[in-house]
């Protein structure tokens, strides 16, 4: 209300000047009111600097913000009179003011969805105070802090005890336990681990993870030999007709439950060989598929999931890895770090505009005892190394660590490198520039002070500082809201902008513009308003905005406010 009756006084007292002016030419009362006349404002909060351009740089010492070109274009009517006799001089036609924003980086670690870090969750005991390494455990473990989603296995035989019977309610339970705390599941069924044969011959349920059902159907299964040990057990014949009906019948009805389920961030076709990465390196005898058979698994898969992300397991390489990525199906590896080359493995993925998925081939502190002898050895953990994996896969999706400490260890050692790298991995966005341009049309009649209204166009520019491209839509919102954080209007339309279409790197701009009629708060111009702000905010579907949820995408910028919607800075 200020800045009005100043505009108001400023502009009264010019146009009595101009009218002055035009009546006697020897008058030169004009000029020196006009600089008397900043004096005054240059005493209050306000400083208006005129020029022959009528520009002025706008500038107040007492509020946050700082109008940095503001511009006026006002024209006055001579004519005295109209037919109804009502007086229309001293018609203004508007007024333009613009606000640039302070922008900073975000200070501290940053996770958002559908990127970033994980640890394995084994079940919904995960977050129960009584699992120490949790997020509510004594240990006050703050690798959470950069925990985007869960991960971890699930057997084949807990999941389809019988034939055609499925029992999904320990998965349930964790679903729900990771959506609670807004993290998705990386989901691998697996049929087969060699980490469980600890003696010559032991139970098959231990480390054989096929149903039972599949066997007494007439699956054949061969002895194995362990790698390294005299340990001698049984694995699946990979290619026997048998299973292979059964791993599809299993395919079949997972993709019936949980195609397209929001809690499942990805998962992994996983019916083949040890731990289901499509190799049988430590079970000495064991063979996996012709490439035919499993090209054909994938095509299966393909043709049942039409909205979950799948993704192909470690050892796919070659024309089975071609074959994926022209399906859509992505890629992962787990040897990295200790597997020289390992991360470039995934840059195909990467190029076909897919996510990158990766875990390291031990565990952390296993990885610190490596001799890094190569060939015959495997390389050591290293900050460098790390970074380098990070970077050069261009990874979306990272495991922090896979020891069922849950990353307490890892992070303990490495927390500042870590809470940089959140912000490198998969998408990241910051603003890096805001402008918001304020035109007020305002007038004195009773005809033209109905239309006084004030029409607000933000631009922004906004860059990708990650290494991947954002992999699923993100609709982007600017509103104004009030000092608690409230909407009280939006400015122009929602923009969606469409997955993978930001790319790493990259830059984008957008504009916001609405007109706001000043009666809907008794002022034109919201952003000089006390208390009103401009938030931005990133949601993952127009609905979630217009249903009034919060955002869940953040910003990697200062502002950052508990309902995850950005405050600019004026």
């Amino acid at each position: 209300m200020i800045f009005r009756s100043l505009l108001h006084a400023f502009f009264t007292f010019t146009f009595a000047a101009m009218f002055v002016a035009c009546g006697d030419d020897s008058s030169g009362s004009g000029p020196e009111n006009t600089e008397s006349s900043a004096v005054e404002e240059s005493s209050s909060s306000w400083i208006a600097a005129t020029s022959s351009s009528s520009s002025a740089d706008i500038f107040s010492s007492s509020s946050s913000w700082i109008a940095t070109t503001s511009s006026s274009s006002w024209q006055a009517s001579s004519s005295s009179s109209r037919n109804d006799g009502k007086d229309t001089s001293a018609v203004f036609a508007g007024d333009t003011t613009k606000i640039t924003y302070t922008l900073k980086r975000f200070g501290g670690p940053l996770s958002n969805p559908h990127k970033g870090f994980t640890v394995p969750t084994g079940g919904a005991w995960t977050f129960v105070p009584e699992f120490e390494y949790g997020p509510y455990g004594s240990l006050n473990n703050r690798a959470w802090d950069l925990v985007s989603y869960g991960s971890g296995y699930q057997q084949w035989n807990k999941l389809n005890p019988e034939k055609g019977v499925y029992d999904w309610t320990d998965l349930e339970k964790l679903l729900n336990a990771l959506a609670e705390h807004n993290m998705g599941y990386a989901l691998r069924v697996l049929p087969y681990t060699p980490s469980f044969i600890k003696s010559d011959f032991p139970p098959q349920e231990e480390y054989d993870w096929t149903p039972p059902f599949v066997y007494e159907m007439g699956a054949k299964k061969i002895q194995i030999d362990l790698r390294g040990t005299e340990y001698h057990a049984y694995a699946p014949v990979w290619d026997d007709s048998i299973y292979i009906w059964a791993a599809k019948e299993f395919a079949k009805a997972l993709a019936e439950k949980y195609d397209g389920d929001p809690r499942i961030e990805y998962i992994d076709i996983r019916p083949f060989g040890e731990w289901g990465e499509w190799h049988t390196s430590h079970i000495l005898g064991s063979e996996m598929p012709a490439d035919s058979v499993l090209i054909d698994m994938l095509d299966y898969y393909a043709s049942l999931f039409k909205k979950t992300q799948l993704v192909l397991p470690s050892n796919g390489f070659g024309d089975v890895y071609t074959h994926a990525l022209n399906l859509g199906i992505t890629k992962r590896d787990d040897g990295f770090i200790g597997i020289p080359g390992r991360p470039d493995t995934l840059l195909r993925a990467y190029n076909a505009n897919l996510p990158t998925i990766a875990e390291n081939i031990a565990g952390y502190k296993t990885m610190l005892a490596y001799d890094d002898l190569i060939p015959g050895g495997n390389q050591k953990w290293t900050a460098e190394r790390w970074v380098d994996a990070i970077t050069t896969a261009h990874l979306t999706y990272y495991v922090l660590d896979q020891d069922n400490d849950c990353g307490y260890y890892f992070y303990k050692d490495n927390k500042a490198l870590a809470d940089s790298m959140s912000k490198v991995i998969g998408y990241n966005f910051t603003v890096t520039y805001a402008e918001l341009q304020t035109v007020t049309a305002v007038g004195t009649s009773a005809d033209t002070a109905a239309g006084n209204v004030a029409t607000n166009t933000l631009n922004i520019t906004v860059k990708n500082t990650g290494v991947a491209p954002c992999f699923f839509d993100v609709y982007l919102v600017a509103e104004f809201v009030d000092s608690t954080g409230a909407a009280i209007a939006q400015i122009g339309e929602t923009v969606r902008i469409p997955k993978a279409t930001f790319k790493d790197g990259a830059s984008q701009e957008f504009s916001f513009s609405g007109a706001v009629p000043a009666a809907e708060l008794g002022e034109a111009n919201y952003a000089t308003q006390p208390g009103v702000a401009i938030a931005l905010s990133l949601f993952e579907s127009e609905g979630a905005y217009k249903s009034g949820k919060n955002p869940t995408v953040r910003f990697d910028n200062d502002g950052l406010q508990g309902n995850n919607k950005l405050l600019l800075h004026k």
